[in-house]
């Protein structure tokens, strides 16, 4: 029989954990959690705060373009009917089929250029109108990417 010889078992050694430590530590986590949301939280709410600003203006601005726009369709409108109605009563003075032919040919030209002034002035407006309507939005936009930039 053999004997093994008895060598002394090692005690594995732990680090020993201050409980006061450790609770002052996760309190520590617990805190800079919180105040992170509280942050973001606030950060989120100026964001939504701005964005319905931008809205509201948006609405507003399209009300009034809308309003600008009809009232300017509405002077066109009036503007070629009355045209419309001068020339039938030329038309209705006229001694002779000559007359006539020059009296339409001189109110077809008149009636192009009227067009073409009238197109543009909406386009114009319409062009200004996009513009102005999307001012907000984009403005609100770009200071939401400029403030991520910054975080």
């Amino acid at each position: 029989m053999s004997k093994t010889a008895d060598k002394p078992t090692e005690a594995a050694e732990f680090a020993t954990v201050d409980p006061g430590k450790a609770t002052d530590q996760l309190r520590a986590v617990a805190e800079k959690g919180v105040e992170q949301s509280k942050e973001a939280l606030a950060k989120f709410q100026s964001g939504a705060e701005d964005a319905r600003k931008a809205l509201e203006s948006t609405a507003e601005t399209a009300k009034s373009v809308g309003s600008e726009l009809s009232l300017k369709m509405i002077a066109a409108l009036r503007a070629n009917a009355e045209a419309d109605f001068s020339h039938v009563e030329a038309l209705v003075r006229a001694k002779s089929l000559p007359e006539v032919f020059e009296l339409q040919t001189t109110f077809l030209r008149k009636r192009v250029e009227m067009g073409v002034e009238q197109a543009k002035e909406f386009q114009e407006l319409t062009s200004k109108a996009a513009a102005d309507v999307s001012k907000p939005v984009t403005d609100a936009f770009e200071k939401v990417l400029k403030d991520l930039k910054a975080a």
